[in-house]
């Protein structure tokens, strides 16, 4: 990979044209309620943004009080292009998008390695798009700030939360983590099993949440635990499916909304 990892979904998943995206991210957040405390982890979707933008938008706007007190974006998702085992950084020295360039904590990222879950893989991160489509919020709403973008293959929650606690830091410092819910289900299925993964996150207990009922599964779990240890609470924010936002309804894909304050 070169020095800056280019956009790859845009113009696909989220809007290439930067006024556009620029615009249609001020409308998602316009249309969403910003109450409570800063939290200092959200779990939010990852779907093109017609679908998943508003459920996103949702976490995204509790961070606003705090866009020039938060200066370092841990941000963890699953892999959708290439299997490998534990997570995967790269070489990369910024992430770019439509909305400009950010750089990458390359110190930060460089300690991980010194991890054995923790290794890099350029090729894994190439086209991947559970990272980016986080990039263009986080840049809308925080002033400047360093990304620790990792990728989560086959990783038991104890190794993601290694890897969390290791990067924790103080107010500074916010956790996010890419996942959608269930796949492919009928609207009424899929609001049953949503609602079960959802209860699961706020009472933070990961062995609850089924395999094919969250595709961030591993990076989710290893935040669940990290939050025991901080003895955080989740609140869900937002939950809806593509039936709800841009879809029909015989087979849906769950978006759900976390904070941890």
């Amino acid at each position: 990979m070169t020095a800056t990892r280019a956009a790859a979904v845009a113009g696909t998943f989220y809007p290439e044209d930067p006024h556009e995206l620029r615009l249609a991210i001020r409308q998602y957040l316009a249309d969403v309620e910003s109450e409570g405390p800063v939290p200092k982890a959200i779990i939010a979707p990852h779907a093109g943004y017609i679908y998943s933008g508003p459920v996103a938008a949702s976490a995204y706007a509790r961070l606003a009080p705090a866009h020039d007190l938060i200066t370092r974006v841990i941000l963890l998702g699953p892999a959708h292009r290439v299997a490998f085992r534990g997570l995967a950084a790269c070489y990369a020295e910024k992430f770019q998008t439509p909305l400009g360039e950010i750089p990458l904590d390359v110190e930060c990222i460089r300690k991980l390695i010194q991890f054995p879950q923790v290794h890099y893989l350029d090729e894994a991160h190439t086209l991947e798009h559970s990272l980016e489509v986080h990039l263009p919020f986080l840049q809308s709403i925080l002033d400047d700030f360093m990304l620790i973008p990792l990728l989560v293959g086959e990783a038991d929650a104890d190794a993601v939360c290694e890897i969390i606690e290791a990067t924790w830091g103080g107010p500074e410092t916010l956790i996010v983590i890419s996942s959608d819910l269930s796949h492919y289900h009928d609207y009424a299925t899929a609001k049953r099993l949503d609602g079960e993964t959802s209860r699961a996150i706020e009472s933070l207990q990961p062995n609850r949440i089924h395999y094919d009922n969250a595709c961030g599964r591993n990076p989710v779990n290893g935040l669940l635990m990290a939050a025991r240890h901080h003895t955080l609470q989740a609140r869900t924010i937002d939950l809806r499916n593509s039936g709800d936002t841009a879809g029909p309804r015989d087979q849906v894909v769950g978006y759900g909304a976390y904070v941890f304050a």
